[in-house]
C-alpha cells in the first residue's frame, strides 16, 4: 500500500492539473485554444528552459554528466524510430504512416517529464540528459519521415535539411540545457537577484504547462483512426517501456535517473506532433487522436510503471 501511495502521489498531482485545464477549456472557456496556445509557446521557449537551466547551473557538473546515459537514450531512441517504421509498413492507408511513425516515437519529455520529475525528486536534473541524448534525434527523424512519407509524395532538399539544423542548434530546451551545463562546469556564481528572479521564472513552466496541455484534450479526435491510434498508444505506453526499460536497469540505472528513463520511453505523445504533421501536409486526424489518447491514458501507465519500480526497489 505504502507503494501505491507513493505513486499516485507522484503522478495524480500532475494529471489533476491537466484535469483542471481541461475543464477550464471545455467547461467555461476560460482557457480558450488561442490562450492555450500562447501559454503552450511561453511554456517551451521561456519556463522550461529556464527550470532547466536553474536546476543545472546549481549542480555539480561532474555529478550531473553521464555520457553512458546519454548514449542509451540516443541508441533506444533510434531504435524505437526504426521499429515504428517498420510496423508502418502494415498500414494500407500510406498517408497515415508517417504519423503512426511520429507519435509512437516522440513523446512529452520535456513537459510532463518535466513535471514528474520536479513532483517526484524536486528537479529536473536527471531529465537534461535525456532531452540531450533524444531531442535532437526526434526532430530530425520527424522532418525526415514526415516529408518522405507526405501523402502529395515530399522529398528532402538542402533548405529542408538546413532549416532543420537551426530549428535544433536554436531549441530553447537545448539552449537552456547547454547554457546551465556551462555555467555549472564553470561554477559561475549567481547573485541573489538573478536567482530570485529564475526561480520565480522556473516556477510558472509545469502548472502553465499543464494547464495548457489539458486545454488541448479532445476526446472526440480518438474515435478517428482509432485502430493505429490504439496500436501507437500501446506501443508509446507499454511495449517500449517493457522492452527498454530493464536494459536501463541492467546498465546500472536507478533512482532519479532510471524514473528520467521511464520519462523518455513512456510519457504520451507530445502537442507538437499535430503542429508538425500538420505544417507538413499531413491531415494530423491519426495524430490528433494519438495525442488525446495517451495523454489520457498516460495518467494510469506511469502510475503503474512507478508503482512497479518502488515495489521493485529501484527508484
Amino acid at each position: 500500500m505504502e507503494n501505491l501511495i507513493f505513486s499516485l502521489n507522484a503522478t495524480m498531482p500532475v494529471f489533476l492539473m491537466m484535469v483542471l485545464g481541461f475543464l477550464l477549456h471545455w467547461k467555461t472557456n476560460l482557457l480558450n485554444e488561442s490562450f492555450a496556445g500562447y501559454l503552450n509557446t511561453f511554456v517551451f521557449q521561456v519556463a522550461l528552459p529556464v527550470q532547466l537551466f536553474k536546476n543545472l547551473s546549481e549542480s555539480d557538473f561532474h555529478t550531473v554528466w553521464n555520457g553512458r546515459v546519454v548514449l542509451f537514450c540516443f541508441v533506444v531512441s533510434l531504435v524505437s524510430i526504426l521499429m515504428m517504421a517498420a510496423l508502418s509498413l502494415l498500414l494500407r492507408e500510406r498517408s497515415l504512416r508517417g504519423e503512426f511513425i511520429q507519435v509512437g516515437y516522440r513523446g512529452s519529455q520535456a513537459l510532463l517529464g518535466a513535471a514528474l520529475m520536479q513532483n517526484i525528486y524536486g528537479d529536473t536534473g536527471p531529465l537534461a540528459l535525456i532531452l540531450i541524448g533524444a531531442v535532437p534525434l526526434y526532430n530530425v527523424a520527424a522532418v525526415v519521415i514526415l516529408t518522405l512519407m507526405a501523402p502529395d509524395g515530399g522529398r528532402l532538399d538542402r533548405r529542408t535539411l538546413g532549416k532543420t539544423f537551426r530549428g535544433i542548434v536554436t531549441n530553447p530546451i537545448i539552449l537552456g540545457i547547454a547554457v546551465g551545463l556551462l555555467w555549472s562546469l564553470l561554477k559561475i556564481p549567481q547573485p541573489v537577484i538573478l536567482q530570485r528572479a529564475v526561480s520565480s521564472l522556473a516556477a510558472t513552466a509545469t502548472p502553465l504547462g499543464l494547464l495548457a496541455l489539458g486545454a488541448c484534450i479532445d476526446l472526440k479526435g480518438i474515435a478517428a483512426c482509432w485502430k493505429p491510434t490504439v496500436v501507437s498508444g500501446v506501443l508509446k505506453l507499454v511495449i517500449f517501456v517493457a522492452l527498454f526499460l530493464p536494459l536501463a536497469v541492467w546498465i546500472g540505472c536507478r533512482g532519479e535517473v532510471l524514473v528520467a528513463m521511464l520519462v523518455m520511453l513512456g510519457s504520451p505523445a507530445t502537442v507538437s506532433c499535430f503542429n508538425m504533421a500538420r505544417s507538413m501536409g499531413h491531415e494530423g486526424t491519426l495524430t490528433s487522436g494519438a495525442v488525446m489518447l495517451t495523454t489520457v491514458c498516460s495518467a494510469f501507465t506511469f502510475t503503474g510503471w512507478l508503482y512497479l519500480l518502488k515495489t521493485m526497489a529501484l527508484i
